[in-house]
């Protein structure tokens, strides 16, 4: 019942860890989501801003040509008839790029309304994998603490000084395996063999004893093969 209840902690300990890698997925897409968005976004202010420089470029053209009327002297006529001339190439260029940008945009809107179904439908499915995992993990606690509960009334008929002795090896050894089956005259444990006077004293039922190499206690193997067989 021990190494039942013992399994039951290790997954326990276990089933979080497969969580993990969801945990890990589930950001990768919140990133890639992200990625997609900020790509979206810049294309929106480059437009934004190519507009807004655009409007800049006509308000000064607006002012030099204002100011074409009060020039007196040729040179600086013709310098601001350049500049004009200069800044409407450079609004043509912009508005060439704006139509661009509206272009890229359309088609970004596209790519990202599909990312985000797709993302959203991916993300779901994560989390429904981390719920059954949740629940594995539910149903693992209450099925120790169903045998934690068997064994109770155990501990009450058990006999102290031994009872003390199996929780003193079961804390010593990393497995907590107490108790092994000693078949063929070797520990169950620790795979070490017996000597002949331990295997027929414990064979016999006549004595308990323990490895006297791991100091795990022993029990005939063909007793739980017997038990099996007559529980079925």
């Amino acid at each position: 019942l021990d190494q039942k209840i013992a399994a039951c902690r290790k997954r326990e300990a276990e089933i979080p860890k497969q969580k993990s890698k969801f945990d890990v997925y589930r950001e990768r897409l919140k990133a890639e989501l992200d990625q997609c968005e900020a790509g979206f976004k810049k294309l929106a202010l480059d437009q934004k801003n190519a507009e807004v420089d655009t409007q800049a470029k006509q308000a000064q053209i607006s002012k030099y040509t204002t100011q074409l009327s009060s020039v007196k002297k040729n040179d600086e006529y013709q310098a601001l008839l350049h500049e004009i001339d200069q800044l409407k190439k450079q609004i043509g260029a912009n508005e060439e790029r704006i139509i661009q940008l509206m272009v890229d945009i359309d088609s970004a809107k596209e790519r990202l309304d599909e990312d985000r179904k797709r993302i959203a439908e991916e993300i779901r499915g994560v989390d429904s994998e981390c719920a059954q995992i949740d629940r594995e993990l539910a149903e693992a606690i209450a099925h120790r603490a169903q045998l934690e509960g068997q064994r109770v009334p155990l501990l009450g008929t058990a006999d102290l000084d031994l009872l003390k002795r199996y929780q003193r090896i079961s804390e010593s050894k990393p497995d907590g395996r107490a108790i092994v089956p000693l078949k063929d005259g070797v520990c169950g444990g620790c795979h070490m063999h017996e000597r002949a006077q331990i295997v027929n004293e414990v064979m016999a039922g006549k004595r308990l004893h323990g490895c006297q190499h791991c100091g795990r206690l022993l029990f005939f193997a063909e007793w739980l093969f017997a038990a099996e067989v007559e529980a079925q």
